[in-house]
């Protein structure tokens, strides 16, 4: 649908969405990286609140800032030149809609974002909608929620039981009728994920959530191995016998949009 050159935008995605196309979207906080995952077509660069683990080295994403968001972002922005970039709102940065709107502003305007990841369910449709009604774009975060860490006890796949499930599914629904322009769908079950995917006309990011979603995602530093401690079940090491970063991004990349990656052995049930 586009060429390694054409810009990537919103409207990208949502012509993929209708021919059946799969887009890619990976991590990135820094210019160094963003250079190699923008040559090798990357379509999407989510400027992700895991910086705080990945980065800083902290125990959750909870310690991360508005400041510090804008920072990667703005790094990031630098560096890109065709990729769609998307930053989270972290932890509490959208507690209110007004709230929302404004620190959402500040990550485009200061940051250079071309939209903002919002984390829950239905009770952020007011923010969502407050968004969308002032221009900004929306994706919204569902499934397991790495902000709601505490709450939920620990990193765990969400809807597997059948009110759960339901309510996830209308989770979607509702944001979509607020404005949400994508969706993202953390660890949940590959059934329910394709579920969702077919009953929104929103594009479907998916990470551990199977393959049936209109695009993947993963954090950079997963798929190149060099993450510390256990690799996620939802992961792989592109690295692993290539020669180069640029190899092992540009493999990822094919592997997604040729539906090869994920494969049953990275999804839930």
């Amino acid at each position: 649908m586009s060429s390694d050159s054409a810009e990537i935008t919103l409207a990208t995605l949502r012509a993929l969405k209708r021919t059946g196309g799969k887009f890619t979207c990976l991590t990135a906080y820094d210019a160094s990286f963003t250079r190699i995952l923008d040559a090798a077509g990357v379509d999407v660069l989510l400027v992700g609140d895991s910086l705080g683990m990945v980065i800083q080295g902290q125990d959750t994403t909870l310690p991360v800032t508005l400041d510090d968001m804008i920072y990667h972002t703005r790094c990031v922005a630098r560096a890109r030149r065709r990729a769609l970039i998307m930053s989270d709102m972290p932890f509490m940065s959208a507690a209110t809609p007004v709230q929302a709107l404004t620190n959402a502003a500040r990550l485009m305007q200061e940051g250079g974002a071309h939209l903002v990841k919002i984390e829950g369910g239905r009770v952020m449709a007011d923010a969502v909608r407050l968004l969308s009604e002032h221009g900004l774009p929306v994706c919204a975060h569902l499934g397991l929620l790495p902000q709601s860490v505490r709450k939920l006890g620990g990193y765990q796949v969400q809807g597997r039981e059948q009110r759960a499930a339901a309510e996830l599914l209308e989770d979607a629904k509702i944001l979509e009728q607020a404005g949400a322009d994508v969706l993202l769908l953390e660890c949940v079950p590959a059934a329910l994920a394709a579920r969702i995917t077919v009953a929104t006309e929103l594009p479907v990011i998916g990470i551990g959530a199977g393959a049936d979603c209109d695009g993947q995602v993963l954090v950079l530093y997963d798929m190149l191995g060099v993450t510390s401690g256990r690799r996620p079940r939802f992961s792989k090491d592109f690295l692993a016998g290539r020669a180069s970063v640029q190899a092992a991004v540009e493999e990822y990349v094919r592997a997604v949009k040729a539906g090869e990656f994920p494969g049953a052995e990275h999804a839930y049930s």
